[in-house]
This record gives structure tokens, C-alpha cells and sequence, in this order.
């Protein structure tokens, strides 16, 4: 498969071209090949181990990364979309539906970015509008009406901040989302698989389970935000990144997010086919676990679990 190298893959896609190459002219099991592979492993193996924070940011952004709608496709069965927030429109940065994951019937909310121009302007760049987060409301309730569990897919660089999102209140949609989802009467469980930018992301994020795949990252602020705060300049975005603690392990050991889902090496897009499957068993997994839970004590662990993030001892 070819994938478009980051800057700092290039030595190893210069690697795999040489391999590539090599393969071309000699027998499998051909002693220089054999070695010229071993050695493309190691290298491989020594960048993917000890990646900074922002070369994950930069493999959670790449363009051809599993998006949402990859995830529908791959790892659920019967899957309707459904539209509109009955109030205003239906956002397409922010598609919603019912489908199968794993055996379990599911209300299943992500954000969409898009692959090209025309679709980035339909998926309005991945930043849902306000009636995007009453819609997933709209859909959370009925999930709460059926007893279905709610799975949400966040992929976001925040909520869209323009003229028309405020006025029709973004900062109001969010807040209430965040309020309703605190005592939602079912299992949710969200799943950062690229971006988490800010609000935007968590305006679909309170859940009984938080979830994040390996090279995603989640943050109160775009490591170029920071920058341009702090460091008056975007080119301070990598050192940004490292004080931000925005990856997926650190978030862990925060007790911000509840697990890690392993990407195969090099990112989620070096192999789609494993990555659905792989989170496609996370899903049902926790799905399963959570089933176990009485919903009085799940409401109370949910409101304790965000009650103490933040809280602190010196």
C-alpha cells in the first residue's frame, strides 16, 4: 500500500523503496533480502517507539487516516443514518445512526472530515455547527428510549467558530450537551480516533468510557493555538505539543481516558483492514463490560469519574 510519508518518515519510505525495489530483482529468501528487510523492521520499530507528541499530531492528521464514516463502513452491520437536529438542519460534519457493533444494537455519533475540497466544504472540515450537537442529543435521548448503548467517534479540530455557529448559540449547544450526557440513562462510550480538539470534541465526550487510539490526541487547544499564545509564532507547535501532554498515554496516566487502542505500526492508515478490526473488539468490549454495571452505580461512577479530573494535591 502507499502512503504519503510525513517529513520524518522520509528515511524510512526511502528504506521501503530500496526494499521494494530489491524484491523486484531477487528470489524471497535471497540472503540480501532477507537482511534489507530485518533492517527496514529495526528502523521501523526504533522511529514508531519513541515518536514525539507532535509526530503523532501529525499522524492523527494524516490525510488518508481512517475517518469515521471508514469506521461505519468497516466495523458495523445495518447501519441507518439518521438527520437533522429538528430544530434547525442537519449538520453534515456531524452524521449519526443506528447500527450493529459486535452483536449490539447501537446509537452511533462521529465526526466526518473530508478527503478533498468539495467534501471538506460539505463536512465543513470535520468542525460541527451548533444543530451538529443537537442532533447527537436528539439521538442520545432516543438510545436513552430504547436502552441502547451510545457510541460516539470523536475526530475534531474543535467546533466551528464562525459568525453563523455563534449565532445560534455553539458555546449553549455544547454546554447543554455536556450537561445531558452527564446523566444519561445509558452506556456511552467515546472513542478519539484522530483529532480531539477542545469542546468541540467533548461536546460528544462524556461517556462511561473514554477510549483513544494510540496515535490520536486529545487537548484543550491545536498545538499551533498554543503556540501562537505562549511563543507569539506557529513554528513552536512541536514544543507546544510536549508541554500540552495531549497524547494518548499521557491522557492515561492523567486518569483522563480509561484505555489505549494499539494502531498497527505507523498509524491507523498503514492498515485500515486491522484497525477496524481491532476497534471494532474494543467497542463490543466495553459495550460488554458496561452491560454488567446497574445504571444507578453507572450514573454515579460517571459523575464521579469527571468530577475529579483536575483535582489535585501538593
Amino acid at each position: 500500500m502507499n502512503v504519503q510519508p510525513l517529513d520524518f518518515e522520509l528515511p524510512i519510505a526511502d528504506l521501503e523503496r530500496r526494499v521494494a525495489e530489491l524484491a523486484e530483482r531477487r528470489h524471497s529468501e535471497d540472503p540480501l533480502l532477507v537482511a534489507a528487510r530485518e533492517d527496514l523492521d529495526k528502523e521501523r520499530k526504533a522511529l514508531y517507539s519513541n515518536l514525539t507528541p507532535w509526530q503523532r499530531v501529525q499522524i492523527a492528521r494524516h490525510p488518508t487516516r481512517p475517518y469515521f464514516l471508514d469506521y461505519v463502513a468497516s466495523c458495523t452491520t445495518d447501519f441507518v443514518e439518521l438527520h437533522g437536529d429538528r430544530l434547525f438542519g442537519d449538520d453534515k460534519a456531524m452524521p449519526a445512526g443506528i447500527g450493529r457493533i459486535g452483536g449490539h444494537r447501537c446509537v452511533i455519533i462521529g465526526q466526518q472530515k473530508g478527503r478533498d475540497v468539495k467534501e471538506n466544504v460539505l463536512r465543513n472540515f470535520g468542525s460541527p455547527h451548533p444543530e451538529g450537537y443537537r442532533k447527537a442529543l436528539r439521538l442520545m435521548r432516543m438510545a436513552q428510549k430504547f436502552e441502547m448503548p451510545v457510541v460516539c467517534i470523536i475526530d475534531t479540530p474543535g467546533a466551528y467558530p464562525g459568525v453563523g455557529a455563534e449565532e445560534r448559540h455553539i458555546a449553549e449547544a455544547i454546554a447543554v450537551n455536556l450537561r445531558e450526557m452527564m446523566v444519561l440513562k445509558t452506556r456511552i462510550i467515546a472513542i478519539v480516533i484522530g483529532e480531539g480538539g477542545s469542546g468541540g470534541a467533548l461536546g460528544i465526550g462524556v461517556a462511561d468510557r473514554v477510549l483513544m487510539l494510540e496515535n490520536a490526541y486529545y487537548s484543550v487547544i491545536s498545538p499551533e493555538g498554543c503556540a501562537a499564545i505562549l511563543w507569539k509564532h506557529r513554528k513552536h507547535a512541536p514544543e507546544a505539543a510536549a508541554a500540552l501532554k495531549l497524547t494518548a498515554d499521557d491522557l492515561q496516566e492523567f486518569g483522563l481516558v480509561d484505555g489505549v487502542i494499539p494502531e498497527p505500526m505507523g498509524g491507523a492508515h498503514r492498515d485500515p483492514v486491522a484497525m477496524s478490526e481491532t476497534l471494532t473488539t474494543a467497542i463490543s468490549s466495553a459495550i460488554t463490560s458496561l452491560m454488567e454495571i446497574p445504571m444507578k452505580r453507572l450514573l454515579e461512577e460517571r459523575y464521579a469519574k469527571f468530577r475529579g479530573m483536575g483535582v489535585f494535591s501538593e
